[in-house]
């Protein structure tokens, strides 16, 4: 039977380490452009995605060393950043609207979303701690179930706030910040992979 007690303490952890996360700052810009409740459809998939690797992956990704991690963490920080600034920018003349993707079924939004999501979440500080909570409560229903849905509120939150902050925020500016923050914390895992 699964431990409501793990499930809550899973999903605040989890929650709170989210919170600053990339995946969180991707699904805001995602939610900024395209339509929300298919946003929240591919990132929700892809979570559920990650958190099963991380339950029956995540002990391995624990044993790659840290140099590793985090150098390509910080690799993919700066690639993250590059795509922001090269192909988020558009050209949007009010900087107010959010843009519609160049099809907007739900398929290639959420489908976007999923891949866009899923990427920024593999290997990640979260997907890392799912899997040692896992193993340290032997209870992977009520770990997996509150990882998940901790990740889904945080993708969720991002998403409204996404679309709430354009209506005061250009784009260009959301997409900037973004970028930069990227930049940030690709340099913290660079200097992480070269210092030890």
């Amino acid at each position: 039977m699964m431990s409501l007690t793990v499930a809550a303490l899973t999903f605040g952890i989890i929650f709170l380490a989210e919170l600053p996360d990339k995946t969180a700052l991707a699904s805001l810009v995602l939610g900024t452009k395209y339509r929300a409740s298919y946003v929240f459809a591919g990132v929700a998939a892809a979570m559920a995605v990650q958190v099963v690797l991380a339950l029956a992956a995540g002990h391995l990704l624990s044993l790659l060393p840290h140099r590793w991690v985090e150098g390509v963490t910080g690799v993919l920080f700066l690639a993250g950043a590059a795509m922001l600034l090269f192909h988020g920018g558009g050209d949007d003349e009010d900087g107010h609207a959010a843009k519609e993707p160049s099809s907007n079924s739900f398929w290639k939004v959420a489908g976007a979303s999923f891949v866009v999501v899923a990427v920024a979440e593999f290997g990640d500080l979260t997907q890392i701690m799912t899997a040692n909570l896992a193993a340290k409560y032997a209870d992977p229903l009520a770990v997996g179930l509150g990882a998940w849905l901790a990740l889904c509120a945080v993708g969720g939150l991002a998403i409204v706030g996404g679309q709430k902050l354009l209506k005061h925020v250009p784009m260009k500016l959301i997409i900037r910040v973004a970028a930069a923050i990227m930049v940030v914390l690709a340099g913290i895992s660079i200097v992480g992979a070269i210092t030890g």
